[in-house]
């Protein structure tokens, strides 16, 4: 990353995220002007809650129909039932941190990890110490030291803290790239991270309702992509991050584009 007063701004500089970020918000700005949104915009935040849920947990080993994560209310079960479980307790968690994320980054961070794991976990809501593993198959990456993870994630706290004339998208995209990477937790960090990008898209302003999903778009982009992105972004070479920066656009313009639709079967069934 930069080593400028505002790295992130210099992220935003970067050849193409400039078009990345002009796509989003006209998508953005789109969906907010629908007429369904001016009446009904927190049936469309719920949707885009689920649909949200739905795709991180797809992301992270458990692909489930939207209609079965809609039907299901029992979630204590091993393997994917806990995934699904922790993406949607994740969902809903994070508009009640909001106001905390600017002043306490880490702090948010780690009760997104404690509701993730749901309080069962080794170490659920702090950072792994030495020697502890990290339970992330889908994310091939190397795995940094400890001591590297203490050192980012103090770094990405001030840049969290200072603010920035980045635009949203871009910070939202670091974020989820850095905590993707680095892998802080124990578990369950790919949900942990698109939960926090989830946190700098409302924020931010960008989408203050919450109704342009990006994990459903990251879901249906699917974990190749997914996975060669993070990899552009891991790399720190510009064009790996400005690629990473274009990942997360293409993703919030497939999340609004789910949230289009519902706003057309709810006017198809008003009128």
């Amino acid at each position: 990353m930069s080593t400028t007063a505002d790295p992130l701004a210099a992220l935003g500089a970067l050849p193409g995220v400039a078009d990345s970020v002009d796509s989003v918000r006209k998508a953005v700005d789109r969906v907010y002007g629908h007429r369904v949104m001016r009446r009904r915009s927190n049936e469309i935040t719920s949707e885009a809650a689920l649909r949200g849920a739905r795709g991180s947990a797809a992301l992270s080993g458990a692909d489930w129909a939207l209609e079965e994560v809609r039907r299901r209310t029992d979630f204590s079960g091993d393997g994917e039932e806990r995934t699904v479980g922790a993406a949607l307790r994740l969902t809903a968690e994070a508009g009640q941190l909001l106001s905390i994320w600017r002043q306490s980054p880490l702090r948010v961070l780690a009760r997104l990890h404690l509701v993730a794991a749901a309080d069962s976990a080794e170490g659920a809501g702090r950072p792994r110490l030495a020697g502890e593993p990290v339970d992330e198959p889908l994310i091939e990456l190397p795995v940094p030291d400890a001591d590297e993870v203490a050192g980012r994630l103090e770094g990405l706290s001030q840049l969290i803290i200072a603010g920035s004339a980045a635009p949203a998208l871009v910070t939202a995209a670091v974020v989820h790239g850095e905590l993707a990477s680095l892998r802080p937790f124990g578990s369950y960090n790919g949900l942990v991270a698109r939960a926090a990008e989830r946190i700098v898209l409302v924020g931010s302003g960008l989408d203050p309702k919450s109704v342009c999903p990006a994990e459903a778009g990251y879901g249906e982009l699917g974990r190749a992509a997914y996975v060669a992105a993070l990899d552009g972004y891991a790399s720190g070479r510009p064009e790996g991050m400005a690629a990473w920066i274009a990942h997360c656009g293409k993703a919030v313009e497939l999340g609004v584009r789910e949230s289009t639709a519902v706003c057309e079967a709810l006017q198809r069934g008003a009128a």
